[in-house]
């Protein structure tokens, strides 16, 4: 589904050696969109002229890879089965152009946690609901405690820790989060601007970036509803998964001011269905790689992916390219009680587990879906 059918040379790609992973995916057809990746040395200047010579506008870089930028042609159909011939496709024999790929759309998918078919204080209302926190007070049982108090003990809240949310935007207004939205850490690759806000219809699907930026950081003791679990830290976000989703929009999401970005927050991946093997297309996987070898002012990047929520489909972990990947930080989760939810995927890759809803019967996690990313946050320790 990401691996295209037309490139320059496959001898003058880079080599990548980060565990390739194949894709297979049974039952979805390719969508060519009318965006191309292109890789084009000289600067943006000579990317221009190749571009108008072949009636292309030049988008600019993509995220934080050199070379690489991103051409739109207003003259190819925007969604088709296949991959449409006309002189446009003349740029893939300009000698100046060392590769170049249509974007096919990829499959994302969502993340949620699934529902079956105190000597620190807040006055946050949903304060005393939040079991997951409260597993030292002896009326709370949990079969293991996750240190979250005592790392707050410890001064680690978050503060100075940069994290923005991979999703379908968030609401930079919102009462919860408005304190420590950052919007420095936050665009719009869909729509091509600063600002992250979702977009709101019918369906209201778009929820979950806003809900995974609230177990973050939403604010403390402000009287509204929970505590982020690094609730002094900065929380952004970058609106990317409501649209066709290509290997551009997620390099490009990946590769957001990896000067300032701390942390990426991601709960989202291929089709959790036990059929598809898909993972980071060639542009992504380079994204990856300058984030942690060069991120965080050459600290490196940190990558944090939910392990996936296809359990009762047979799915494993290890079929998603993204929570296996060598550059990432793969979150499972647990029930109140120890037990693996029905959904849960199990695979080598996962490097920790964090409480999360399980069948009816078990204890849920207040208001938001993202409490792995957000103990992430916590356990790096930045501060």
């Amino acid at each position: 589904m990401w691996c295209c059918t037309e490139s320059v040379d496959s001898n003058r790609l880079p080599s990548l050696d980060m565990g390739e992973v194949p894709s297979v995916v049974t039952g979805h057809r390719d969508v060519y969109t009318n965006h191309w990746a292109v890789r084009i040395a000289g600067g943006p200047g000579q990317a221009d002229k190749i571009a108008e010579k072949y009636g292309y506008k030049n988008l600019g870089q993509i995220g934080s890879l050199e070379d690489h930028y991103h051409f739109h042609h207003s003259r190819v159909v925007r969604r088709a089965a296949y991959s449409f011939r006309g002189p446009h496709s003349f740029i893939h024999m300009d000698p100046k152009v060392d590769w170049a790929e249509q974007q096919l759309v990829k499959q994302r998918v969502k993340r949620y946690t699934r529902s079956d078919p105190n000597f620190i204080h807040f006055n946050d209302p949903k304060w005393s609901n939040m079991w997951y926190i409260h597993c030292t007070d002896k009326n709370n049982r949990c079969r293991s405690e996750m240190n979250i108090l005592a790392a707050w003990q410890r001064g680690y809240t978050g503060k100075n820790v940069v994290v923005t949310i991979l999703d379908d935007g968030i609401e930079r207004n919102h009462p919860d989060l408005a304190q420590n939205y950052d919007q420095l850490a936050s665009y719009d690759v869909n729509g091509n601007d600063h600002d992250p806000t979702p977009r709101y219809d019918s369906s209201n699907e778009n929820i979950h970036g806003t809900r995974c930026a609230g177990e973050v950081a939403a604010v403390a003791n402000n009287s509204h509803c929970i505590v982020g679990i690094a609730y002094n830290a900065h929380i952004g976000g970058i609106r990317m998964l409501d649209g066709d989703v290509t290997d551009i929009v997620e390099a490009k999401s990946l590769g957001i001011r990896p000067d300032y970005i701390d942390i990426y927050s991601a709960s989202w991946g291929p089709k959790d269905d036990g059929k598809t093997v898909d993972g980071p297309g060639l542009l992504a996987k380079q994204a990856f790689e300058f984030g942690i070898k060069k991120g965080r002012k050459g600290l490196g990047s940190i990558f944090v992916w939910a392990s996936g929520n296809g359990g009762q489909q047979g799915d494993h972990c290890s079929c998603d390219g993204y929570t296996s990947s060598i550059y990432t930080i793969s979150i499972s989760s647990t029930t109140d009680n120890g037990n693996k939810p029905w959904y849960l995927e199990v695979c080598s890759s996962t490097l920790a587990t964090t409480y999360s809803s399980g069948e009816f019967y078990d204890r849920r996690i207040v208001s938001a879906y993202c409490l792995l990313i957000a103990l992430a946050t916590v356990v790096v320790g930045l501060d």
